[in-house]
């Protein structure tokens, strides 16, 4: 009860179109309500007229006439009712679609916005798919249900007091026994349920795996089917979804087994209940319209009891989504980080800093000390950058130089020390609006060339993003797309070579403009001649920027003006190229291992994720 509560808090908004879907189930179960007693109605007349016509007394004729006129007037008012039932009951129909596409809207956009707002480190640790997958379970349980309890729970409701109350008028005996089917029926429900939900949260956590496997099976298929491992996926894949089927068989033989209980107990008080109204019948208590107007309502009062188990279902279903909605929703983004300090404005003396000072760092790392889990991954780092200057970090895999570019830009907090940063602003957001970055991978989205080019600025002119593609050598390659930089290029850029790809993302670096760059193995992946294009960007891009290097390419690494080496997580070099290449160091090893053709040499340069 509590999750439903909690749904309608979330969903309060949502009020007036829960109130019209009651009012219209309100409205509908009245209409319903009348029929017994209508039918109650014309079966006396009917039975009245028979017997004076067998009786003989009075004028037939006279008796049959009024008689015929009364049963037509009683058929109106069943159509008047069967009327109002349709169109009110289409109109709430049409209220719950609508809420239904609200709330999903709602449950939609709060999840998404839970997401963004959720740090880096709460995706280092979940399923893209798996994400996906509880969203769309989840929602879809929930709205389902609301939906079904909003038509449903006034109408329960309404037919189980009038039916009590009408039943007590009539024959109190008859509104006792209803009196205890109803809770009776209740209490097994809620037996079966504690079980069904146990079993239905294991069943959703298999799915939310698979699912989330498959998408990322599906985004990297040309992986799985280089390595022939189509096979293996698919095994791994179906034994989740056979371990769903055992689960449903036991869910399903508990569900039927106590249903078959409930039903039998409930069978057995309306057994009792038409036996008293046929005994008092017969013995003439009951007129047979009264007979037959009680037997409805018998049956109407037998209708929301079974329907329970309709609501309790769906309900169970919603709460076991819901459970992982809320697991999501209820993570303190400040929690799930850690804490640790981002990067901040210098500590101003006399002037504020400001992105452009020459006379402050562009960016400074004092006594930076991080890890992901408990070991230190960074320990004592402590660097400045300045403004314009161009810093390259080298050291062997795992040694901390795209773990200093994520906390560069904020994706994970400190543990001790500071990150200063001129222009940094008041929060990440302003941060990272002055910082560009080229990743190895260049990670586009499914729209055009053009959106993906403007995506860190969605408000530039074609124009200036024809300019930014011109200057990353983009448009060398988008004359010849039908649609040019309107062309659609799939998910991830599917339909773009590994060149193509790296020269948008250059572009769209450029058209971002801001003052810090960071090119993270930007050029690594690329064979030789896209490396040039992309290189030539990249040489356009630096330009008059600050920039941080992780290490792809020695020839890039040479240029640069300074180069911070890292052993362990520690800094164990900083020099310009000529003073590095003559220390000794990691680097005068780069140089040395890149001129040697012996296997031993190849592999430890592979260490350094340099080629």
């Amino acid at each position: 009860m509590t999750t439903l509560l909690r749904i309608l808090r979330f969903t309060r908004s949502l009020t007036p179109y829960y109130l019209g879907i009651m009012i219209a189930a309100a409205v509908v179960t009245a209409a319903g309500l009348a029929v017994p007693f209508i039918t109650g109605r014309v079966t006396d007349v009917i039975v009245s007229a028979v017997g004076t016509a067998a009786d003989g007394k009075g004028a037939v004729a006279d008796v049959a006439g009024e008689a015929i006129r009364i049963v037509v007037l009683l058929a109106i008012a069943l159509l008047a009712v069967s009327l109002v039932e349709a169109g009110i009951g289409n109109v709430g129909g049409y209220w719950g679609d609508v809420m239904s596409a609200k709330m999903r809207t709602i449950l939609s956009t709060r999840y998404f916005e839970q997401l963004l707002a959720l740090p880096q480190r709460y995706y280092d640790n979940e399923l893209t798919g798996t994400i996906v997958a509880r969203l769309n379970r989840s929602i879809s349980e929930i709205t389902n249900f609301m939906k079904t309890f909003s038509n449903m729970f006034v109408t329960m409701l309404f037919t189980t007091i009038s039916v009590l109350a009408i039943s007590a008028y009539y024959y109190w005996p008859l509104a006792v026994l209803l009196a205890v089917a109803y809770p009776l029926y209740l209490w097994l429900t809620a037996l079966t349920s504690r079980r069904w939900q146990r079993l239905e949260g294991e069943k959703n956590d298999h799915v939310d795996v698979a699912s989330g496997r498959f998408a990322e099976v599906v985004g990297q298929m040309r992986v799985v089917k280089s390595f022939a491992r189509e096979r293996d996926e698919l095994d791994a894949f179906s034994r989740r979804f056979e371990s769903t089927e055992r689960l449903t068989g036991l869910q399903s033989r508990h569900w039927h087994a106590m249903d078959a209980l409930r039903q039998g107990v409930l069978y057995a008080i309306f057994f009792v209940l038409y036996a008293i109204i046929f005994v008092r019948t017969v013995t003439g208590y009951f007129t047979p319209g009264e007979m037959v107007m009680l037997i409805q309502l018998m049956g109407m009062a037998r209708q929301p009891v079974m329907s329970l188990s309709w609501v309790v279902d769906a309900a169970q279903r919603a709460i076991a989504g819901s459970k992982s909605y809320f697991e999501v929703m209820d993570l303190d983004p400040v929690r799930v980080d850690g804490g640790g300090d981002r990067p901040r404005e210098p500590r101003a003396t006399t002037k504020p800093a400001r992105a452009g000072d020459p006379d402050r760092p562009a960016v400074s790392f004092r006594g930076v000390h991080f890890g992901y889990d408990d070991d230190d991954v960074l320990a004592g780092i402590s660097f400045d950058v300045a403004q314009g200057e161009r810093i390259a970090f080298v050291g062997e895999s795992g040694g901390g130089k795209t773990t200093i570019t994520s906390l560069l830009m904020g994706l994970y907090g400190v543990r001790s020390g500071t990150i200063e940063v001129a222009g940094a602003g008041a929060g990440l957001e302003d941060l990272r609006r002055g910082i560009g970055v080229v990743f190895q991978e260049p990670h586009l989205f499914s729209g055009t060339i053009a959106e993906n080019i403007a995506y860190g600025r969605p408000d530039a002119t074609r124009e200036e993003v024809g300019a930014a593609a011109r200057r990353a050598a983009v448009d060398s390659f988008v004359g010849g797309f039908p649609n040019g930089y309107d062309t659609v290029i799939g998910e991830r850029g599917v339909k773009l070579s590994g060149g193509q790809k790296q020269r948008i993302a250059v572009a769209r670096a450029m058209l971002k403009d801001a003052p810090i760059l960071v090119l993270d193995e930007a050029t690594s992946a690329l064979d030789t001649k896209s490396e040039r294009l992309v290189q030539a960007g990249l040489e356009d891009l630096m330009r008059g920027r600050t920039s941080l290097i992780i290490a792809h390419r020695l020839s890039t690494i040479a240029e640069v003006d300074r180069i911070v080496t890292l052993r362990d997580g520690r800094i164990d070099e900083v020099g310009t190229p000529a003073e590095l290449a003559a220390s000794g160091g990691i680097y005068a090893e780069l140089l040395a291992l890149q001129g040697s053709t012996a296997k031993a040499d190849r592999r430890r340069l592979r260490e350094f994720e340099v080629v």
